[in-house]
């Protein structure tokens, strides 16, 4: 498999930016490593430009009219190649060389059938999605069910202004989808993919978290709907202010404590604990982070901004940004361990060692592209510096094809996440 094409610019008029963006795909489509004959293309545009979408769309698909598919959303940030444009006008685009029948691409109005259809199989799905969407979390794992792994990932769309998608396909318009032009809001869209059955192209995705750990895990022993009332058999209230340290008595210091403070959810005890594979003081991809919404004195409860059940796990936690940054190395370098062959010759194993950051990918790596979805409240400033999120991916997997957006909720697996990375890979087969 070859190097997907890719194109990230920013201004403040959209045509320039999208002629930019035309001119690094053409030149990468005229390169021996890169995909000439691409058929889907990816398409992220940060709130800036939510207003034009439709105009942006038309002119790219004019421009690439070998390009049949157009799968997208808005972020109020966006992600490509070693940077990230926040809080300015731009658009990324990768272009995809896929079979037809190995992807579809999906929307509100051409949903994406039940396995047991027999239409198309999906193994897998990048899904986008708009928190507006009334029970949009049970959506997502009603998307799952309809894949065979169970197994979907993508983000909610972030928007200062209006929120939007693109689906967009079949030279024009999926079946059903009448006279509409591919911008949507609302509901769900996105790529389905299919196991290839030659082996050729796979998938490969991990979640990284961005908080810590503050206290021990705790069993959740009583609730009542989103209000934990009961941790350990003890007021849920009580284990608060004794994990933190912290008393009502002093009410200003202790409300600045629970306003940093988040909960991590868990139904494993094992996913909150520190296991072999994970550095101490970190969550796995098992735990979902939510906000601590209220404390509810009459009951020594806690309102967090989840439904749990009696038998969850719960821990305090807190957003960090030395954690976050050793769990991104950490996933990318899963990845390149599993990409890398367990034997290689000498020549390639130096040329592996030896390759620097702005170095293509050597070919035993096999990544063909990558879509990185980070949460809106992670990317440069969380990591220290403007785009040192991106430059971390960037030094541990080469200079791959890259884009994706900064959401307002990650999805991975059959769940929705928050503070977290969801990093996936188009990989060639052995």
């Amino acid at each position: 498999m070859k190097l997907f094409p890719y194109g990230h610019a920013t201004h403040p008029q959209w045509q320039m930016a999208a002629g930019l963006v035309l001119a690094q795909l053409r030149a990468y489509l005229a390169l021996p490593a890169y995909a000439s004959a691409p058929t889907l293309a990816l398409l992220y545009i940060t709130d800036h430009y939510a207003a034009q979408a439709q105009d942006i769309l038309d002119h790219l698909s004019a421009e690439l009219p070998d390009i049949t598919d157009w799968s997208g959303t808005v972020g109020v940030g966006i992600a490509a190649n070693n940077v990230e444009y926040f809080d300015e006008p731009a658009l990324a685009v990768m272009l995809c060389q896929l079979p037809h029948d190995q992807y579809r691409v999906f929307s509100g109005v051409s949903p994406l059938p039940p396995v047991s259809s027999g239409l198309f199989k999906a193994h897998t799905a990048l899904v986008h999605a708009e928190a507006s969407t009334p029970d949009v979390a049970e959506l997502i794992a009603e998307m799952a069910e309809r894949t065979e792994s169970g197994y979907i990932f993508g983000g909610l769309a972030s928007s200062r202004s209006s929120t939007l998608q693109f689906a967009l396909s079949g030279h024009g318009n999926v079946k059903g989808q009448g006279a509409a032009g591919g911008v949507f809001s609302g509901g769900l869209s996105g790529v389905a993919f299919a196991r290839d059955p030659s082996g050729a192209m796979a998938l490969m995705s991990r979640v990284t978290q961005g908080c810590r750990p503050v206290s021990p895990h705790h069993e959740i022993t009583a609730c009542d709907a989103n209000v934990v009332t009961g941790l350990d058999g003890q007021p849920a209230l009580d284990v608060l202010l004794a994990d933190l340290n912290i008393s009502l008595d002093q009410p200003r210091e202790a409300l600045a404590k629970v306003r940093g403070t988040l909960v991590g959810l868990s139904c494993s005890a094992d996913a909150l604990n520190d296991g072999p594979t994970r550095h101490a003081g970190q969550f796995g991809a098992e735990v979902l982070v939510r906000h601590l919404i209220g404390l509810d004195p009459a009951r020594r409860g806690i309102a967090i901004a989840e439904a749990p059940v009696v038998g969850m796990r719960l821990a305090f936690c807190e957003r960090n940004a030395a954690a976050a940054r050793i769990d991104l190395v950490r996933i990318c370098a899963e990845i390149r361990e599993e990409l890398e062959p367990e034997e290689v010759t000498r020549e390639v194993a130096n040329a592996l060692n030896a390759a620097p950051a702005e170095a293509a990918p050597h070919a035993a790596r096999r990544i063909a592209g990558a879509i990185y979805v980070s949460c809106s409240g992670r990317g440069g400033p969380h990591f220290g510096a403007p785009s040192a999120e991106l430059q971390i991916v960037r030094r541990a997997l080469g200079d791959v094809p890259l884009v994706g957006f900064f959401a307002g909720g990650e999805i991975a697996r059959h769940h929705l996440y928050g503070y977290t990375g969801v990093l996936t890979v188009f990989t060639a087969g052995d």
